[in-house]
């Protein structure tokens, strides 16, 4: 019996056609493991409905590149082939095939015996013979359109002498691809941020390509297009790095690292699932794709009754939320600036009695901001985004910050003592509380 053409409803974009040769490569059980990679990993400590997962993030970008191919279809015939169009949809839906559990958290060498980019493993999946994805990929293209595949996810400008026009390669990875669209909009439904969103109908209507094969955004789209980055700056400074987010992802890479070190040294005996993620030095694609976020969580429990300091305080923490450490509350407290008081914070803590190995955290957030001259976004009569919106130029600030965490207890005290031995080398620090 073939397969019928399917209608799967969303959340953010309510139907998504899923015609019946696409349904095979979705049904396959690598495809399928999204389901079970939380798309914002530890982020449901501070928002607890954020436990939404790659899978329909995934068929999200897939819907969006859909409906971008056909726009550029119906305003520029002849500017893209149906089989082009194809490509370019099934490149969105595989874009995050390779993520490990726990998703860009855990894409670790401190984690993964045998650590690649989630980019690399995914290519491991789909140019594989072994897998289901890689059997399903060829079924339905056949090898050589698989190529052309995987040459428009490289970027590359051809493939066998036929030519892949820049724009195809923008759609799914560029400042305004289908994949951030998705996840703003999805991030923000689920972790409840109210932070304005943007319309992306009318984003994708006011992109065209331009004679150089690249994309531009028609005048009338700037104000979109402001609303799309404004989105995206507060869905980072309010989500992505908040600080409790910055925190657990912390813990949860330690409490891994600690297992790794306990079972090397055969103080801990682990699930044949996680032997394959903290210890097999030859990982391979169905290894890879065995893994999801439960064979983690369901270890947790017993790790917080185990006789290792280290790792029963992380996995405890992460299963009670209780006694998490505190940011040192530092305006614009910058790597440099760390590097500073490094040495001094530590032995304050030491003194108080604590280790310093799992009492002190450090993370550093850095966020780019727009970038207008790597690759930022074309207006159509010339010229970037920045240049035609004060609103864009104050977003293209970069943004580092430095988080320095530490036992509850002593917070306050550090804070001051942190102020005083930053004041000297930072005059132009400002004062705040």
């Amino acid at each position: 019996m073939a397969m019928r053409d399917r209608v799967i409803r969303d959340e953010i974009h309510k139907d998504i056609l899923v015609p019946s040769h696409h349904a095979v490569i979705i049904d396959t059980k690598e495809f399928q493991r999204l389901r079970h990679i939380q798309q914002l990993s530890t982020c449901e400590y501070v928002f607890p409905a954020a436990n939404h997962n790659r899978f329909a993030h995934s068929l999200g970008a897939y819907h969006l590149a859909g409906q971008l191919t056909a726009s550029l279809q119906d305003v520029q015939p002849g500017i893209l082939s149906d089989d082009d169009a194809e490509l370019v949809q099934l490149a969105a839906l595989l874009h995050d095939i390779g993520h490990p559990p726990f998703s860009h958290v855990l894409e670790t060498p401190e984690v993964f015996a045998t650590y690649h980019s989630h980019e690399h493993w995914g290519r491991v999946l789909l140019e594989s013979e072994e897998t289901e994805v890689g059997a399903a990929l060829v079924s339905t293209l056949g090898v050589q359109r698989t190529q052309r595949l995987f040459a428009l996810m490289d970027g590359a400008t051809e493939h066998d002498g036929v030519a892949i026009a820049p724009f195809m390669k923008e759609i799914v990875s560029s400042q305004l691809d289908v994949d951030r669209m998705d996840y703003m909009v999805r991030d923000q439904a689920n972790t409840g941020a109210q932070i304005g969103g943007f319309d992306i109908a009318r984003v994708l209507r006011a992109l065209r390509v331009g004679d150089d094969g690249h994309f531009f955004v028609k005048t009338w789209g700037l104000p979109a297009i402001e609303a799309y980055l404004v989105t995206r700056y507060h869905m980072y400074h309010q989500v992505y790095f908040h600080k409790v987010n910055m925190l657990t992802q912390n813990y949860l890479v330690r409490m891994l690292a600690r297992a790794r070190t306990l079972a090397q040294n055969g103080e801990l005996t682990l699930t044949s699932s996680l032997e394959k993620m903290l210890l097999d030095e030859h990982l391979d694609a169905n290894g890879y794709a065995s893994l999801n976020d439960a064979h983690v969580r369901v270890s947790i429990p017993e790790w917080a009754e185990h006789s290792d300091p280290m790792l029963s305080q992380y996995a405890t923490k992460m299963m009670s939320r209780r006694d998490f450490h505190k940011s040192l509350r530092i305006e614009a407290l910058s790597t440099e600036m760390v590097e500073v008081v490094k040495e001094r914070i530590e032995a304050a803590v030491a003194d108080a009695g604590y280790d310093v190995e799992s009492e002190v955290i450090y993370a550093r957030i850095s966020k780019r901001g727009y970038m207008p001259y790597e690759q930022g976004i074309m207006i159509e009569d010339g010229g970037d985004a920045s240049e035609h919106s004060p609103l864009i130029r104050s977003l293209a600030q970069p943004h580092e910050r430095a988080l320095i965490f530490v036992p509850d207890a002593l917070r306050d005290s550090l804070e001051q003592r942190v102020r005083e031995w930053i004041k000297p080398t930072q005059s132009s620090l400002v004062q705040f509380e």
